[in-house]
């Protein structure tokens, strides 16, 4: 997931204001951050991304230097709940992967995503709820059907075991570590001074 912006629906806005504004019930949401001016800058100062295939220390350590726990990495993901990923994010998993994938769910996702070409062709990263915020995704990985490698390695017997399990039987539990992460990940890298915007277009970076 990303730390700031990243096309979400059909505007690129901070994927942390879509969330926060959407479910603002349950999350304490601040508003008139300054954004980015531009692609370029944008650019520049997205480095550390997640990348798909990272392995889970990987991640950890990502996370790390920006200032998470575990606890916050994992219940991060749960974004996950909902939204698309395209298929050559994930076509490695669905055909050289036997040991921790459902076969039947890698056999639906083949369906429209060829071993070659076809590499834009979208799967929900959410199996049964793609449209609604819960904590399906994680039951989702538990059973094997996670869609990205990220996703399911969650569920390697690692530090993350037991927090992904946890969350795929408490929904409550999960929306409210959800906020408390979305919360604090919105102060992150605060841009001051002359730096940024505050957009009164929001899906306009100029």
């Amino acid at each position: 997931m990303p730390w700031s912006c990243i096309l979400c629906r059909h505007s690129i806005y901070s994927c942390l204001r879509c969330y926060c504004f959407g479910w603002w019930s349950i999350m304490d949401c601040k508003a008139g951050k300054k954004r980015f001016y531009n692609y370029q800058y944008f650019t520049q100062t997205s480095n550390g991304l997640p990348f798909f295939r990272d392995n889970l220390q990987k991640l950890i350590s990502d996370f790390a230097n920006k200032g998470f726990t575990i606890s916050e990495m994992v219940v991060l993901s749960g974004a996950h709940s909902f939204g698309q990923a395209q298929c050559f994010t994930f076509r490695d998993r669905i055909y050289n992967n036997a040991s921790d994938i459902d076969a039947g769910f890698a056999s639906t996702r083949r369906r429209n995503c060829p071993s070659r070409g076809g590499d834009t062709k979208l799967a929900p990263l959410d199996l049964v709820t793609s449209t609604s915020f819960d904590n399906n995704y994680y039951k989702n990985v538990v059973q094997k059907k996670g869609l990205l490698e990220t996703n399911q390695i969650l569920l390697s017997g690692g530090s993350t075991y037991d927090i992904v399990r946890d969350y795929s039987k408490n929904p409550t539990i999960f929306k409210r570590d959800f906020a408390a992460a979305m919360a604090k990940m919105s102060d992150l890298s605060p841009l001051t001074g002359q730096s940024g915007v505050i957009r009164r277009i929001c899906s306009s970076l100029t």
